[in-house]
């Protein structure tokens, strides 16, 4: 799959889950930067990941008030999540949403624990 068509199902799946957010937690959604990468591996400082991550949450959380040059940022990475997903458009899409869904619960805070409780592991 390209990564224009797979960027596009991406777009319109964010699109439809940041509608359905409570407002607060679409405020905070809103304050990120969301970057959707085809992998990891494109940034200096990727070389600790893994290079199978499907999303990535890098800044500072809410709870740590961070400085408004801390600009916070979701990565996606979208080849990943096609392969994850077995190359099905509508579990691709299910992913996409889930994966933006846990790196923002970082962002709010959660930790691994936190962000399993609630389904998004």
């Amino acid at each position: 799959m390209d990564f224009e068509t797979l960027s596009t199902w991406a777009d319109e799946e964010l699109q439809a889950v940041i509608k359905i957010l409570p407002t607060d937690v679409k405020d905070a959604a809103q304050r990120c930067t969301i970057s959707l990468e085809e992998k990891p591996g494109q940034r200096p400082a990727d070389a600790t990941l893994e290079g199978d991550e499907l999303g990535l949450f890098q800044g500072t959380c809410l709870l740590d008030e961070p400085a408004p040059e801390e600009l916070p940022e979701i990565r996606l990475f979208l080849t990943n999540i096609w392969e994850w997903t077995e190359q099905d458009e509508q579990d691709y899409r299910d992913e996409v949403g889930t994966t933006f869904l846990h790196e923002l619960g970082h962002y709010l805070g959660w930790d691994e624990d936190d962000v399993n409780e609630r389904g998004l592991e």
